[in-house]
Parts: C-alpha cells; structure tokens; sequence
C-alpha cells in the first residue's frame, strides 16, 4: 500500500512538473507578481493556480468530465479571446510599468493573478478534459485517497516550480531596471497574444 501511494506521488509530480515547466500566462503571472511583491509570490501564484483544479477535481470527481469534453472547442476559442485581451492589455500598460509594489487589488494579487490566468488558458483545460481526467480516474478507481495523493504529487510539482522561479528572479531583481522591466512586461504581452492565437487557429 505504501509503494502504491509513493508511486502516485511520484508519478503525479513527474507529470505536473512536465506542465509546469512548459511556459504559460501563469508563469507570467508569476514573473509580473514577483517583480512586484517579492519571492512570495511564486507559491501564492500556484495557490490561485491550484484553487482552480481543486474545483476541477471535484467537477471530476463527480462524473462531468465526459459531458464537458463535447465543449472544449468553445473553451479554447473564449479563453483563446481571453488571452489575446489579456495580453494586449499587458502590451499597453508596459510603458507605465513600476517596479514599486501595487496598490491593494485585484490586478496586484497573486493569488487572483494564478487562478484566472489559469482559468483561462485553454491548454490547462484541455489537458484536464483528456489527460489529467483520465489520470485523476484511474486514481480514483483506487479510492478518493490515492486520487487525493494524485492531486498533492501534481500541485507539490506546481508548488516547487514558482518558488523556485520566484526566488531567482527576486534575487536578482537589483540588477532589473525599469526600464528593463518595462520589456519584460511586452514581451509577456506578447507571448500572451501569440499564446492566444496559436488556440484561436487550431479551433
């Protein structure tokens, strides 16, 4: 029973590393909340980040996976449209970008920040309607303790990705001017948009 439940541990953080790693709107989100409120913010990124596959876990969980797969299509196109927005914003609000922390809000909190660029990115939700549902369902037949095993190995992956990429950039955030911060943020803008495009052609 225990080589069981370290597999499961194992194996969901080998595949969620797969997909932390892969760059994304959450991992901007993570670099843009770095920037402005310190190494903390990786892990209050993955929190966001993990709110929302705590609902998809239950949506799961609860046999809807099968019935949500017929609408995926119409998930990528609105979060396709979400990003590209999303990333044009970014473009237009570089110029004025600060290092300064935020006022208190939504656009300054982190964990906001990791659950709405996960929301609508439509690779996070094509990847749970096929793969991720599939693997959270073969846990499951073991019983909702090795599906909950799953879920901790796949957000342990999350978790030390954005602390790892938060505390390295925060250290070397003396050394980022303004002005450099400044292209961070187009170029973010515009990985967003082309993110967003590359979902929006293959629809």
């Amino acid at each position: 029973m225990m080589y069981e439940m370290l597999v499961i541990l194992a194996t969901a953080f080998a595949i969620g590393l797969t997909g932390a790693l892969a760059p994304g709107p959450t991992l901007v989100a993570a670099v843009n909340s770095t920037l402005k409120s310190g190494w903390t913010a990786g892990p209050k990124v993955a929190a966001g980040h993990a709110a929302v596959e705590l609902f998809v876990f239950a949506l799961i969980s609860l046999g809807l996976a099968a019935a949500a797969q017929q609408y995926s299509r119409y998930v990528a196109v609105a979060g396709g449209l979400a990003l590209v927005i999303f990333g044009l914003l970014t473009v237009k609000g570089s110029s004025r970008a600060r290092l300064a922390a935020p006022a208190e809000g939504l656009s300054g909190n982190p964990y906001l920040a990791g659950a709405l660029t996960s929301a609508a990115n439509p690779y996070f939700w094509i990847w749970w309607l096929s793969v991720g549902s599939a693997l959270l369902l073969d846990g499951l037949r073991g019983g909702l303790m090795m599906a909950g095993l799953f879920m901790i190995g796949h957000w342990g992956a999350d978790f030390a990705w954005y602390t790892v990429v938060s505390t390295g950039l925060y250290r070397g955030k003396s050394i980022i001017s303004e002005a450099n911060y400044q292209r961070i943020m187009t170029v973010c803008g515009l990985f967003l948009i082309l993110f967003g495009m590359y979902y929006l052609t293959g629809t």
